[in-house]
């Protein structure tokens, strides 16, 4: 890889005898990696052969995004030194949890697995088109206690002051540690780039402290070498909010203490760390978490964002449910948009203001005279929870995934909506007449399998 001669002469200054198997590291080939969900079945056909040492869902190979493994949300393709920063947050069950810069979704769904549908997770993303596809990696990966929002860091300051109590921010950066995995990545980078970018990163930074409670955890990581976005970030942070402290990380494979004399010196930098893809099999990653002792700015009386479901619409949804559902869904937790139901997780607060892409888990649609339901849900429910529960083969889920309608005479019932399994993982739901199974499978994720 032809690497920037600025870029080479600033890391031979800073890395010293080190620089030259750095340098060699981005001809290499770079690892891929996959997690496995664990509120799913894992697939008997997956290689587990080489997993990924810092955490208990990840391996190291690849997983093909048409697979029924990926589509039914049994795994998640991610970067192996990506998977550092969810194990450094590792949230515990019950928490409120905010990831504010979460698009596509791969920390996310590793906070979810910890969180294991309890507590409330906001995943939040600045940019329309990257929060919707946000919104459908949390949905293929059934996460059912999560928000997904579309805001600035400033409109979530606001609307959660002294709420979380683990903060993720993923900091948008220069990106010099994925040069290899993506080679147009060199083509942006210049020797003013990394500074533009830590301007950046303050600001996220400001408004993402204004939201935690005191005791609460701020995750801060990059996909970037440059000390101006990483040491420097944290000593400027520890500098303009003492009541920060650093919580030194486990550094497992290969990963290394932060530098402190690339910030500000103070010894406690060691405490973050480091992946250098010449010393373990991953990307360039940065790594800190703090805690934070004592709340910056005010709390606010939280109010519960009320069901605004209507009379009607309650009835559709409830005749639904006696006939399909096997618990009990709280009628106060309802929200509709417009002619879609969705079911908020607990503990969601007053969401006036907000550009909500996903309010929680999407039920289904409100139709004239019926409850039509989601493949959200579908994805979502744990086996059982839905009372009529089929298996098909792979050749018939290669035909739901395309869009097509097949025959079955092993359908639970002669007519009405089926849950349909294949391989134990939960795929979408069937509407069977007969001995017919109506495809719903949402029209823009259909795909063909050769």
């Amino acid at each position: 890889m032809e690497l920037p001669a600025a870029f080479k002469t600033k890391y031979q200054r800073l890395l010293g005898d080190e620089a030259t198997a750095f340098f060699a590291s981005f001809d290499q080939t770079e690892n891929s990696g996959f997690r496995i969900n664990p509120m799913r079945p894992v697939p008997a056909d997956l290689d587990l052969s080489d997993p990924v040492p810092y955490t208990q869902w990840g391996y190291y190979g690849k997983v093909s995004g048409r697979s029924l493994d990926h589509q039914s949300g049994a795994v998640y393709s991610q970067e192996p030194s990506a998977m550092f920063v969810g194990e450094v947050a590792h949230p515990k069950a019950g928490m409120r949890v905010l990831d504010l810069c979460a698009s596509p979704g791969g920390k996310s769904t590793h906070l979810g697995s910890f969180l294991q549908q309890s507590g409330l997770l906001v995943s939040n993303e600045i940019m329309p088109k990257r929060a919707k596809v946000l919104a459908e990696n949390t949905e293929r990966f059934g996460l059912s206690n999560t928000l997904v929002v579309n805001e600035d860091p400033a409109s979530i300051a606001k609307a959660f002051p002294v709420f979380f109590d683990q903060v993720l921010v993923d900091a948008p950066c220069s990106g010099e540690g994925m040069f290899r995995k993506d080679p147009d990545a060199v083509s942006y980078w210049s020797t003013d780039y990394p500074a533009a970018c830590a301007k950046r990163q303050r600001e996220i930074l400001t408004e993402a402290v204004k939201v935690l409670k005191p005791g609460g955890e701020l995750v801060y990581s990059t996909c970037t070498f440059a000390p101006e976005e990483d040491e420097q970030i944290i000593s400027w942070l520890l500098e303009t909010y003492p009541q920060f402290e650093i919580v030194p990380i486990e550094k497992p494979a290969g990963i290394i203490d932060a530098k402190p004399e690339w910030g500000n010196g103070d010894p406690s930098l060691k405490g973050a760390a480091r992946l250098f893809p010449h010393l373990m099999r991953g990307e360039g990653h940065f790594v800190a978490k703090l805690r934070l002792n004592e709340a910056i700015g005010n709390s606010s009386k939280y109010h519960r964002q009320p069901s605004n479901v209507s009379r009607d619409q309650s009835h559709l949804f409830e005749a639904f449910a006696a006939e399909y559902l096997n618990f009990k869904v709280d009628s106060h937790q309802l929200l509709a948009f417009g002619d879609q139901l969705y079911l908020m997780p607990e503990g969601t607060t007053s969401l006036r203001g907000l550009k909500v892409i996903r309010p929680g888990l999407h039920l289904g649609t409100l139709k004239k005279n019926r409850f039509e339901p989601s493949y959200a849900m579908a994805l979502a429910l744990s086996p059982g929870q839905f009372k009529y529960e089929a298996s098909i083969s792979e050749a018939d889920w290669k035909q739901v995934v395309h869009g097509d309608i097949f025959t079955s005479d092993e359908m639970p019932l002669k007519k009405g909506w089926v849950r349909l399994f294949c391989n134990h993982q939960p795929v979408a739901f069937g509407k069977v007449v007969n001995q017919t199974v109506k495809n719903f499978f949402p029209k823009g994720l259909r795909f063909k399998v050769e």
